[in-house]
Formats: structure tokens, sequence, C-alpha cells
């Protein structure tokens, strides 16, 4: 059973009773992400994130850590471009301690001076392998290039100058500005009582501030070109894609099909064509990724330098054939099916329920059940496919990245025309 209500400072909770299992996820999700951040403070967010288990004014990093091995919890966390979690899953016995452990690191983060200084190297550290992991690297390329010069293009790591600037002051000047009660959404999922958990939440939250910073990120406008990038590899990593609908769009279950059909599973087009049939890669798949006001399609295929403009030109061809004939029904069975076994499979455990339950808060501000998401997917046609292709795959829309070796083509403008589409825009938001 699920239920959700406000607290009276603006904090929000949601729950699912799932009497059947002895383990309970509870997490803490912040409704502020990279792209909620200045250029000056850009990486801040993920830096909170980290130092929020560097220990409280009551615990030492060291603590943190004894106390949740010695319940045998599993913790994690993490920063993207539009909210953050962290979040513990236990024995249902344990509920207790987890609320405890998290509301002490969401409310009483130390930020000590000398953490936040070893902590600059650490996340310095994982900048320098963003830029030694191609197949990373071309994504974070193709991003910048899509949404250049608006904040869901930038890095959400930052960048070594912004992180290196960063101190104890301004970190707590941040947190104190976003980590309030209405940007803040608690979720839990397995063997719990709502109503003694909304009390325990109102009690251990009871210092939160009700107030309401202000959203000032504006929607952004995508840049299309090309990006190229040579470096001492073996291996070329190509990126490229187009934009696509927001995650509360009225074809969004729509766009999914399209991607699964795309290159969503081991029998979408591109891994058939490009690999199975070809062999001209070992990994090539597509991406839908979707924002509260926007969203981009994309695909990634890394192959030997001598192959790009290939992969490149069957991709394309891909995207043409999606927008120019509807699916065959076999084709469209499959895709549904998969789609609907892959939400069913992702949520056969406490942790997944609770973060679809977050997930569900934050975009929507109510909860779908999955029976409603099984039938959304289920109604999909291939109409609804076409329309959605002609939508979303424009000539003169395309971005690209490409990091290679030296050999690697230099891709220009002319490797990406699609012609002309006779289809008219769809639905929007």
């Amino acid at each position: 059973m699920v239920r959700a209500e406000t607290l009276p400072s603006g904090l929000r909770l949601v729950t699912e009773s799932i009497p059947h299992v002895r383990s309970v996820a509870i997490g803490v999700w912040l409704t502020r992400g990279s792209r909620h951040e200045s250029d000056a403070d850009s990486g801040i967010a993920h830096f909170v994130e980290h130092m929020l288990f560097k220990g409280t004014h009551t615990r030492s990093a060291r603590d943190l850590a004894q106390q949740i091995d010695s319940i045998g919890g599993q913790v994690d966390a993490f920063t993207s471009k539009e909210y953050a979690g962290y979040y513990i899953k236990v024995l249902d016995q344990h509920l207790p301690i987890a609320l405890d452990l998290l509301s002490d690191m969401l409310l009483r983060p130390a930020l000590a001076p000398e953490e936040v200084a070893r902590e600059q190297g650490v996340v310095l550290e994982e900048i320098k392998m963003v830029e030694d992991t191609p197949d990373d690297l071309v994504h974070e390329m193709f991003a910048q290039q899509f949404w250049a010069n608006h904040p869901l293009g930038r890095p959400i790591l930052g960048t070594a100058e912004t992180v290196s600037a960063f101190s104890s002051e301004r970190l707590r000047r941040f947190f104190q500005q976003t980590y309030v009660a209405p940007n803040l959404v608690v979720a839990a999922a397995g063997r719990l009582d709502h109503d003694v958990l909304r009390d325990a939440v109102a009690r251990a939250f009871d210092s939160l501030q009700p107030t309401q910073d202000v959203d000032v990120s504006a929607p952004p406008l995508v840049t299309p070109g090309l990006v190229n990038r040579q470096k001492d590899i073996e291996q070329s990593h190509v990126c490229l894609g187009t934009p696509a609908i927001s995650q509360v769009h009225v074809d969004r279950h729509a766009a999914l099909v399209l991607n699964t059909i795309l290159g969503g599973s081991l029998s979408s087009r591109l891994f058939q064509h490009i690999r199975e049939d070809r062999g001209l890669a070992y990994s090539v798949f597509s991406n839908l990724a979707t924002y509260s006001d926007t969203g981009m399609l994309s695909v990634y295929a890394g192959c030997a330098a001598d192959k790009v403009e290939e992969v490149v030109a069957l991709t394309l061809g891909e995207f043409r054939a999606l927008r120019r004939e509807p699916v065959a029904a076999d084709e469209l069975r499959r895709a549904k099916d998969h789609l609907k076994g892959s939400v069913m499979l992702g949520l056969e455990n406490t942790s997944s329920r609770m973060s679809h339950l977050a997930r569900q808060e934050m975009c929507f501000g109510r909860q779908t059940t999955f029976d409603q998401i099984l039938a959304n997917i289920e109604s999909v046609s291939a109409q609804d496919i076409l329309r959605v292709a002609g939508d979303v795959f424009q000539d003169g829309a395309i971005t690209a990245s490409v990091v290679g070796p030296e050999e690697t083509p230099v891709l220009a403008a002319s490797h990406f025309v699609l012609g002309p589409s006779t289809l008219t825009a769809g639905a929007s938001a």
C-alpha cells in the first residue's frame, strides 16, 4: 500500500508497505541537482553529497561507516542533473537507526575545512578519471555541445577550477539555502508502518527550514554541431543524438518504446545491424534521457577508427527508417514486452521500489501504479512510434561528438543529413 503526505514544514513523505519482506529501504531525495548551480558553483551539489559522508557535529566519518556496518546496512548516494539521493537499506528492525543516521547526515554535516581540502583531491581525481575514460568523455563532450551555455550541459562533477575554489563556508551557504524542507522527499519501501514512520520522520527532521529556495533554471536550447577530440587510444568512440521529449510529455511512453526499438535491447535495430550483422562495434546502444522540461535521445558506439563513418551512416539510416515506415507488429510487440519486463524486474527489491516512489513524487507530485505504467506502455501503437520519430529525428538538429586516435576521420555537418521529414509535429507536453 502506497501512502503520501506533506508535513507542515513542507517535507514530503511517501511510503510503500510490503509486509512479506524483512527489509526496508529509506532515502532522502533532494529536488536540486547540477542544473540548479551557478557557473561559479559548478559541481557543488556533487561535492556536498561527498561531504555529507565525512562526518556530522556528533559523528565522524568512521563513526558513520561503523554504525552502518554494525547493522548490516547498505548505503549509497548520487547526484544527477536535477536531483540527488541518499539512502540506506536495512532489516526492518533497524529502521529507526537508519533514519537517525540519515537525518544526522542531512541536517548536521560538519563540512570541516580539513575534510573539504581532502575531498577536493578525491573529486579532482574523479574528474581526471572521466578524461581518461573515453566512453565517458565522449558523452560529456556531447552534452556540453548539445546544451551549450546551459547548466544541463555542464558536467555534474564540475571542473578542476570550480572544485578547487570550494571552501567550507561556501559549501555551508549552499547547503543552508538548498537543503530545506520543501526541496526534500523522504521515501521508504518495505516492512514498515506509515503512521509510525511519519511521526519518527517529523521528529527527526523537525529542525528543517520551511523556506523555499527559488528555482531559476530555464529550459535549454539545443545547439546542433560536431565536436572531435584526438587521444592516444586504440578505439574510436562516437555519440550522436537529437532533442527529445520531457519526462512529463504525453508521448513519454511512446518515446521509451521507440528507444527500445532503436537501441535499447539486444534485439534492437542498432545492436542487430551494427554489431551482429556487420561486426562493426562491440558496444552500441541508444539512450533516452528525460528531464523536467526537455530531453535527448542519443546513440553511442565504440568502433575502429576506419568504421566511424559507416557506423554513423547506419545510425542515420535507422533514424530515417523509423520516421518513414511504421514498425512491424512483431517488432512492436517484442519492444513493449521487453520494456514491461524491465520495468517490473527492476522493482523486485525494496531499494528499487523506494527509488520509484521518490521519482514519481518529484516528477509528477503523485504516484502511478505499476498497472497504469504497464497499460500506458501497452497502449503505444505503431502510429505513435511513427509520429514521435518524426518529431525527434529532425534534419539539422543532430549533435555529435567523437573521441578517437589520430586516424579517426574528422566528421563534418555533411555526414549528418537526414533529409526533410514529411510528418508534422506531434503532441506537446
